[in-house]
């Protein structure tokens, strides 16, 4: 006779619960003699707050009679947790793994999770490969002795989480499920969380699975995290499906959520996409926020549609919203990228007059657009109106001023930047290198052009056909055909590995 859904259901949730281990009854010598006299006394002192009487009898604590002075103690965390950091004063020694656990179930078990988890990394930083997995068994071994909750494993796994140690957290996971325990999804969304701050997205998902396989209910937050990973990986038909599934799942999209969606149809290149998801947002009974209307202005201005970023930009004040410094970086980018730096400056002023704070990327862009249009003077003021303000030039500040002598024609100086920008610790890009090496060539300093490549196949970067060929030509015009075929077979070496 076949089973019912329900009978199936019932067997399937048996069979889970049959493979649970086992809480394991974690035990202690009882307290006799001169044990139990010392105990008791300090357990008297204790509750009397009489620390000074407690002073006396520090030279005869022991970790044994430390952990019973605890159990007696431990419905009092605030006393608990006073008395474990006095002896941690007084003689460190006596902590070990199972006198932290017992702190740790019993602030834990008052929700104390902050106090717990800087215990919890005070103990992790130490450099043992296997004191992860002893730590979750004294935890483990001393929870029933404690009448502990299962918070304590939580924010076991949560500490691993924020520490970003992985493999740590994976294992506490799989260890915590052993014996029936599971994580809260903040704790789950805590790892996301730090797997997408080191883009890790495909770990992302990976972990995604295992909630879903483990029965723990997402939350938006979740959602939009997995959501962001589909978009991270440029699979959107796959963002939108999590998107489009969230209310089925008794999960309402945020505007967040909207707003990760929105991003990753701007990274694609949908701007169309994007701006129908934007007018849904209204039509759903939310509004769109400041990370919204930035979001569309940056993707116009990536792809230099400054009309429609400037629409964009004038309905944001329009319905209230104050443009800040990612607002007037993506407009100013974007005129300078078009080498329209008379727009881009107008936009800085803007943002003095309204009292918008400039930070690096602003002066970058300022500096990009001059650059641009060989306009070398203004961005050398922009240069110093970055030191006034004690921004330090990066990467980015060195690449647009040696497009600039480039322009010039002024290979020598573009040279003498580069130098300084490597001096400085910052890195050169592809762009950077191709254009000082296009620049050089047309300056007919083929020796300059061939030390810079050399030194750009020295940082694993190799030039786009049209550069090498360029500097290649130039060689061979030049008589140096050994040369020219050396190099490219240097670069078609660089390529293969």
């Amino acid at each position: 006779m076949k089973k019912s859904g329900l009978s199936e259901i019932i067997d399937s949730l048996a069979k889970k619960k049959r493979n649970i281990l086992p809480i394991p009854h974690g035990t202690i010598p009882e307290l006799k003699g001169q044990d139990l006299d010392f105990v008791n006394v300090a357990y008297s002192h204790l509750i009397h707050s009489d620390w000074d009487k407690l002073e006396g009898l520090s030279n005869g604590l022991t970790p044994f009679r430390f952990k019973h002075v605890l159990l007696k103690i431990k419905k009092d965390y605030v006393l608990s947790y006073e008395f474990y950091k006095w002896v941690q004063l007084k003689n460190p020694t006596l902590h070990n793994l199972e006198t932290h656990s017992m702190i740790l179930h019993v602030l834990t078990k008052h929700r104390k999770f902050k106090s717990s988890q800087s215990i919890m990394k005070d103990i992790l930083c130490s450099s043992s490969i296997d004191l992860p997995y002893k730590l979750f068994e004294a935890i483990l071994y001393s929870y029933r002795l404690c009448d502990s909750s299962p918070c304590v494993f939580d924010a076991l796994f949560k500490t691993h989480a924020h520490m970003k140690k992985f493999r740590n957290a994976r294992n506490t996971f799989c260890s915590m499920k052993k014996y029936g325990f599971l994580p809260s999804i903040e704790s789950c969304n805590a790892l996301m969380s730090s797997l997408h701050s080191l883009n890790r997205s495909d770990v992302v998902l990976s972990f995604y699975k295992e909630i879903q396989k483990s029965g723990i209910l997402p939350n938006s937050y979740t959602m939009n995290m997995v959501m962001n990973a589909y978009c991270k990986l440029g699979n959107m038909e796959k963002a939108n499906e999590v998107f489009q599934n969230m209310s089925s799942m008794g999960i309402f999209p945020t505007v967040s959520s909207y707003n990760i969606l929105i991003s990753g149809y701007c990274n694609k290149g949908l701007l169309t996409s994007a701006m129908k998801l934007k007018a849904s947002i209204e039509r759903n009974g939310l509004k769109p926020n400041e990370v919204t209307y930035n979001t569309l202005i940056h993707g116009f201005c990536k792809q230099g549609k400054m009309h429609d970023a400037n629409k964009v930009f004038n309905e944001m004040k329009a319905v209230g919203l104050s443009a800040n410094t990612i607002t007037y970086n993506s407009l100013i980018y974007g005129y300078s990228q078009l080498s329209n730096s008379e727009m881009g400056y107008e936009l800085y002023e803007d943002m003095l007059k309204y009292g918008v704070e400039a930070n690096i990327v602003t002066y970058n862009a300022l500096i990009l657009g001059f650059c641009k249009e060989g306009k070398t003077k203004k961005a050398a003021l922009m240069v110093k109106e970055l030191d006034k303000n004690n921004f330090v030039p990066n990467s980015s500040t060195f690449a647009a001023l040696i497009l600039g002598q480039c322009m010039r024609k002024d290979s020598d100086r573009a040279l003498q930047l580069y130098r300084s920008m490597i001096r400085n610790g910052c890195h050169p890009n592809n762009e950077t290198y191709e254009v000082l090496i296009s620049s050089l060539c047309q300056n007919q300093d083929f020796d300059g052009a061939t030390q810079v490549l050399r030194e750009m196949l020295g940082r694993c970067l190799s030039p786009n056909s049209a550069v090498l060929s360029e500097l290649c030509d130039g060689l061979c015009r030049n008589g140096d055909d050994d040369l020219a075929l050396r190099l490219r077979n240097e670069v078609e070496a660089r390529c293969r590995s």
